[in-house]
């Protein structure tokens, strides 16, 4: 069976974005970089493989999952495809047709259509955000990669949205790197 994970920047203090939906204070610069784009090459969107003249291989995830804000970032950016080397959902239910024929647009159950991708064959399954997906998603997440930059915001868009459900997880891996970000990898305990 294939597993969800989340994997995703955080604040120190748990916000993926900012109230605005900001985000300019995750760095994309500092020794994290090299060792996370190792780790997880499939996460690069395709105009900054453009811009650093790579196409690295997928290593274990085959597809991505947005919520309708989170895909709404790269199409402010002129973006509606921002990772056609895998297959790519969006979950919304005010978008009636995809921008993009490598899109697929889903309106119904977060957590259903999960459990159908996940009995499919293929790789890892990468929840690429937002904050709301992942609260409708919280029991389909087998995996949270966090990488935790040292910056606190004070308030945003949380790292899960939905209310109080506590649950246990069990670090597989953690790096702090010299740029102060640290990167912790957990799995269902």
């Amino acid at each position: 069976m294939r597993s969800l994970v989340y994997y995703v920047a955080s604040t120190v203090d748990g916000f993926i974005a900012g109230p605005d939906g900001q985000y300019d204070f995750f760095s994309a610069e500092g020794d994290h970089m090299r060792a996370i784009t190792e780790q997880y090459p499939e996460t690069i969107p395709v105009h900054f493989r453009s811009m650093l003249g790579i196409d690295p291989p997928n290593q274990t995830i085959d597809t991505v999952l947005e919520g309708r804000v989170a895909y709404q970032l790269g199409l402010d950016e002129g973006v509606a495809n921002a990772y056609p080397h895998l297959r790519h959902l969006v979950f919304s239910r005010t978008l009636a047709e995809s921008p993009d024929p490598g899109v697929e647009i889903v309106g119904t159950d977060p957590a259903a259509r999960v459990r159908e991708l996940k009995q499919e064959g293929g790789a890892r399954i990468w929840l690429c955000g937002g904050g709301q997906l992942a609260g409708a998603l919280h029991d389909e997440i087998d995996e949270l990669a966090v990488k935790i930059y040292p910056v606190s915001i004070g308030s945003g868009r949380p790292l899960f949205a939905g209310g109080f459900r506590p649950r246990h997880l069990r670090v597989k891996d953690a790096q702090v790197f010299e740029d102060g970000v640290v990167f912790v990898h957990y799995v269902r305990a």
